[in-house]
């Protein structure tokens, strides 16, 4: 009886990991270009396009305020397999001093704003996806910087 219990125990073992891989979602990366659209879709309009570099690119709005993701460090010939996103927000017309910049920096994490060459405020984030995320981190990070685009937005006083 213990032989077959003891059995038993090796094969649910055994078992387990490949049921657990079989029944994870997979994971999002630098490939995931529909999955990161269709998830940005949830929080804006938002449409895949091409850099000039020829990597991948979603332009979205966020309560009317204009954003790009930036699929980055990408294999350079096809333009896949990117290793980070770079979550891009330029306010045009608004010319905020640095002070008023670095009080945002000070205060907030995760987004970082600063003045462009043309002196406007500008926001981004880097997100890494080396090994991949899952789709609710992705979600969580989409939500995130959803939310930091409403409150720069405020910050800056463009609407």
């Amino acid at each position: 009886m213990r032989s077959g219990a003891l059995i038993l125990c090796l094969v649910l073992a055994a078992a387990t990991p490949a049921f657990a891989a079989n029944s994870a979602p997979a994971l999002i990366d630098g490939n995931s270009t529909d999955d990161i659209l269709n998830l940005a879709r949830g929080y804006g309009s938002a449409i895949l396009g091409t850099q000039d570099s020829g990597a991948p690119k979603i332009s979205g709005k966020i309560e009317g305020q204009p954003y790009t993701i930036y699929f980055s460090s990408c294999d350079d010939k096809t333009h896949k397999d990117c290793e980070d996103l770079d979550f891009y927000a330029g306010y045009v017309g608004s010319k905020p001093d640095a002070d008023k910049i670095n009080g945002w920096n000070r205060d907030t994490r995760f987004a970082r704003a600063y003045i462009d060459s043309d002196g406007e405020a500008s926001m981004d984030m880097d997100v890494n996806l080396v090994h991949g995320v899952s789709p609710d981190n992705m979600d969580s990070t989409l939500s995130l910087w959803a939310d930091l685009v409403k409150k720069f937005t405020a910050f800056i006083g463009t609407k």
